[in-house]
């Protein structure tokens, strides 16, 4: 065997270990202050914006066809003008939700929803209690399937991990 072998096997597990599964997570957006139209005072809100798609399409119009003679000599080419255009195929989509406040959202509380997400096979790190990269792929793949695509935990979430109670009526 290479005695460089095992230094470039060396190499591409640590680099793979450095990885983070999480990395590619859009900026988080949690807010307080703002809140949706109508939502009740003390409530705490987040907000997942899906981007429109936009295509862009090129078109060929042919202006005035080519003048051929029947032996295939060409008089004239073809004329065509080039029109390009773009249409949206998705809209932008912005979902209000409510959220665990700050003062929910303690390092304890984080810790909680790791573990939880951990027992459910979507989180595979340590439990550290920060609300990490990491944690918020793994909130992600538990609220996808219920139809929000987003890392920041939605208090319905919560709620279904057994993490915050559930309100009464």
């Amino acid at each position: 065997m290479s005695p460089l072998k095992p230094l470039c096997c060396a190499i591409l597990l640590a680099a793979l270990a450095a990885c983070d599964t999480g990395l590619s997570e859009p900026e988080v957006t949690r807010l307080q202050q703002e809140a949706p139209p109508g939502a009740a005072p003390g409530t705490c809100w987040g907000k997942h914006i899906t981007p429109a798609i936009i295509e862009t399409v090129t078109h060929q119009i042919l202006l005035q066809p080519a003048e051929i003679l029947a032996d295939g000599t060409i008089l004239q080419p073809a004329i065509y003008k080039t029109e390009t255009r773009q249409d949206i195929v998705r809209e932008r989509k912005e979902i209000w939700f409510r959220i665990p406040c700050d003062d929910v959202s303690t390092p304890e509380f984080v810790s909680s929803v790791q573990r939880a997400l951990k027992v459910r096979g979507h989180y595979r790190g340590a439990i550290t209690g920060e609300m990490d990269a990491r944690t918020r792929a793994a909130v992600r793949r538990y609220q996808a399937p219920q139809g929000l695509d987003s890392g920041i935990l939605s208090l319905a979430a919560a709620r279904k991990l057994g993490l915050i109670e559930v309100e009464q009526e």
